[in-house]
């Protein structure tokens, strides 16, 4: 969290002060990220189809503490033996509230060939960054 903070100050100094959403990668494998919290307003998990469709079982606190699960190369579906039904049904059994979007970053998603999962990903970033902007207004803190 300190490194986080000392980035984002960071971004004012460099001319960044204008920015709405910043996302924080935390990378490693699915249990170092759900031990820390670094004042993200949503933790998301990123779950590869290619990792197979238990991956929510075996780390049960990546998906019991993230608020959004994308199921990505979704576009590979048909070479693997992995099912995202069972993925979403195992994630939504750790986390009912777990909003679920499937992409593929090839830009066809094997469910519905237009790859809205994406778009929809996209559109419910800006709506909550929208919302939150909103809030900040309403309550007149400065920031």
């Amino acid at each position: 969290a300190k490194m986080v903070n000392s980035s984002i100050s960071g971004l004012g100094a460099a001319g960044g002060a204008g920015a709405d959403i910043i996302f924080i990668e935390n990378v490693g494998n699915l249990v170092c990220p759900t031990s820390f919290n670094l004042g993200e307003d949503v933790k998301a998990v990123v779950l590869s189809v290619t990792e197979g469709d238990d991956k929510p079982l075996k780390y049960p606190a990546a998906f019991y503490k993230s608020g959004i699960l994308i199921i990505n190369k979704t576009d590979l579906l048909p070479f693997l033996d992995s099912n995202v039904g069972k993925i979403r049904e195992n994630a939504l059994s750790i986390n009912k509230d777990i909003i679920i979007f499937e992409t593929s970053s090839k830009g066809v998603s094997n469910n519905n060939n237009d790859n809205s999962g994406i778009k929809n990903l996209a559109a419910f970033i800006k709506e909550k960054a929208a919302a939150k902007s909103a809030s900040f207004k309403r309550d007149g803190t400065v920031y």
